[in-house]
Formats: structure tokens, C-alpha cells, sequence
């Protein structure tokens, strides 16, 4: 039961580190939009999202960027409206 708490604790401090981070890895973007990396490499061969390739190979995801894109398509509540 200890460990499990340590545990839980451990992936609470993980998850605060990502936020802190601006670029993000393949991994770290999986972790932080929840999306499955089949589905990132898919988005990002078709080009709709913008991302970094410096030495050809692999990919990094400027978090800002992905913060507009992830809420471009917000919608108007009632309340706002009225």
C-alpha cells in the first residue's frame, strides 16, 4: 500500500515536470494530449500539425503551439452568449 502511494506521488511530480517543459518528444506529446503515437505520426505526415524535425529523424512539439492548436475549435457556451 506505502509503495503504491510513493508510486502515485511519483507520477503526480512527472506529470507537473511536463508542464513545465516547452518541447516536448514524441512521448512526452503521447503523455501530454493523450493521443497514441500512431495517431501523432499520422497527423504529422498529413500536416496538420506543426512540428520540429532538427536532425532529420526525430520529432519535437513546441507545447505552446500545441495549446492553441489543441483549443482552436472551442465552441460558445450558453452562458457566454447570453
Amino acid at each position: 500500500m506505502e509503495n503504491e502511494l510513493i508510486l502515485n506521488k511519483l507520477n503526480r511530480i512527472e506529470k507537473f515536470i511536463f508542464g513545465l517543459k516547452n518541447i516536448l518528444n514524441v512521448e512526452e506529446f503521447c503523455e501530454y494530449t493523450g493521443f497514441e503515437k500512431s495517431f501523432i505520426y499520422k497527423l504529422v505526415h498529413q500536416g496538420k500539425i506543426p512540428y520540429s524535425k532538427p536532425n532529420g529523424k526525430v520529432l519535437f512539439f513546441e507545447r505552446k503551439k500545441y495549446d492553441d492548436w489543441l483549443l482552436r475549435n472551442s465552441h460558445i457556451i450558453l452562458a457566454e452568449i447570453n
